[in-house]
């Protein structure tokens, strides 16, 4: 049996919810819902009309905010904060893990009834969204007429079992106790982020103070998320998702310049040969922040050149 989290279904309609201080809306200025669903509050923003893109990241919506602007006249734009992050009410340790937050995507997939939709992952969002997205492929497929993943967006993200001492190793440092106690006390690492270094290049003061905020109120889900990232057992069932459902689905990745330090382009490539890369210059690890413009473009072009979903099927 899978060892996948599941939320329990029939999912509860989304409520509204109320805007924090720290959050106007001259800085987010779309309607963010709550959807209660087994003992967590996730966050969720819609905006725009058109085919849906779903857009995740581990350390919270708000730096989809620019690319989700350029998008929204033509797309349905949905992002949502993981369990325990940003706008989401708050988790033990416990449930801060990698199958949880699949589990909270897969809920608003279903809360929205999202259909031919398209997937955006950044970060240590990508392992927890991408394994969603395949279960509900997977289930489309079964279903006659009915349309499932069009394609995924990988920015600065990974797919797969962390190897290798460079990478387990900065995941055993950002997710170490030590780390998480030094980051809690001082707020440096969501300085840091907050900054032109982060996501910070192109925003107003107001705006890194917001996701400055929000950021902090959520790292100590952020560090357990980390820690868990090194041997979640999700990455087995992404392996099989890989040779599986997800086979067949178009890949387009985007990464900043100054960031692919663990070579991930050439690893997405290995696994998808016909997929379309794509490098953000003078980029660093948030390219939805660096280059907002770029980005959307891509976007656009790219779900108009892969069609729908249906005619991607054998």
């Amino acid at each position: 049996m899978s060892s996948a989290v599941r939320f329990q279904v029939p999912v509860p309609p989304l409520k509204p919810l109320a805007r924090p201080s720290w959050l106007p809306a001259e800085v987010w200025p779309f309607k963010t819902m709550m959807l209660d669903v087994d003992r967590a509050s996730i966050a969720v923003t819609e905006a725009g009309r058109g085919p849906s893109l779903i857009f995740y990241t581990g350390i919270g919506q708000f730096v989809w905010r620019d690319v989700i602007a350029r998008l929204a006249p033509e797309f349905h734009c949905v992002t949502l904060d993981p369990p325990g992050i940003g706008l989401s009410a708050p988790v033990t340790r416990s449930e801060a893990t990698l199958q949880h937050s699949a589990a909270a995507v897969g809920a608003v997939i279903d809360a929205l009834d999202l259909r031919d939709f398209t997937l955006v992952a950044h970060d240590s969002g990508g392992p927890p969204s991408i394994a969603a997205v395949a279960r509900q492929h997977q289930r489309f497929q079964g279903l006659q007429g009915l349309q499932g993943l069009r394609g995924i967006v990988g920015v600065n993200t990974f797919g797969w079992r962390p190897e290798g001492p460079a990478f387990r190793g900065m995941l055993a440092v950002i997710g170490s106790g030590i780390t998480r106690q030094i980051s809690l006390s001082t707020g440096v690492l969501s300085r840091v982020t907050a900054s032109s270094f982060g996501v910070g290049r192109h925003l107003d003061a107001a705006s890194r103070r917001a996701f400055q905020t929000g950021l902090q109120k959520s790292m100590s889900s952020f560090h357990d998320y980390l820690n868990d990232a090194r041997s979640s057992d999700l990455y087995d069932e992404l392996e099989r998702a890989f040779a599986g459902p997800l086979a067949r689905v178009p890949l387009l990745t985007i990464f900043g310049e100054r960031n692919d330090p663990l070579g991930f382009q050439p690893m997405w490539k290995a696994l998808y040969p016909n997929a379309v890369q794509l490098v953000i210059p003078k980029g660093n690890h948030f390219p939805m922040c660096d280059d907002p413009d770029f980005l959307a473009d891509q976007i656009r072009s790219w779900h108009r050149e892969i069609g729908p979903a249906q005619e991607k099927r054998p």
